[in-house]
């Protein structure tokens, strides 16, 4: 197998400060939020481990609702710093799932984006990012910040590549759910 893909066993989803409030000023918020969902459910019926992060929800407030109810009971985190590594507890979950590869969604991808990706590489992790699913409040800034990603060693992909990636086969006991949910 290729080192860069995605494997079923090996991979968690990691999403990131979807928080209602930045609705009005994120660039293509839904957009972002529809392919994040859309990536969450798929990931939750291939029984992928997911978690999720909120940037200081008494301040910011809470996980858009359109996300939140397809989270289900996935392991939530508050956080005050950018990386979500610095949110209490997250780092020894990820200890628990002994995974190595990250499928990282979510907001902003010049800030909390860029920063969680950069620790995560640093801790031998391999990151998966779905350009489709991340966005920051200009494209500018996005761009520039997924620029930098890549060049670090973070791997180009997208909803549909990760999943078609985790699926590999249209005999796969899932592949049928997962293809009803792209399409």
């Amino acid at each position: 197998m290729h080192p860069h893909v995605i494997e079923a066993d090996q991979c968690f989803l990691l999403v990131v400060d979807l928080q209602q409030s930045y609705a009005p000023v994120l660039h293509e918020w839904d957009r972002t939020i529809e392919r994040a969902s859309l990536l969450i459910r798929a990931a939750r019926e291939l029984e992928l481990p997911v978690l999720f992060t909120e940037q200081y929800p008494k301040g910011v407030g809470p996980t858009t609702p359109r996300v939140r109810e397809v989270l289900g009971d996935a392991p939530g985190f508050e956080k005050r710093t950018l990386s979500c590594l610095g949110a209490p507890g997250l780092l020894e979950h990820l200890g628990t799932l002994a995974r190595g590869q990250a499928i990282v969604c979510g907001i902003e991808t010049h800030a909390c984006i860029n920063q969680t990706t950069h620790d995560l590489l640093g801790r031998g992790f391999q990151v998966h990012l779905p350009e489709d699913a991340l966005s920051a409040r200009t494209r500018s800034d996005h761009d520039s910040a997924y620029r930098k990603m890549l060049a670090s060693g973070a791997i180009a992909s997208s909803v549909e590549m990760a999943l078609l990636e985790v699926l590999r086969t249209s005999e796969h006991p899932k592949f049928k759910a997962v293809h009803a949910l792209i399409k």
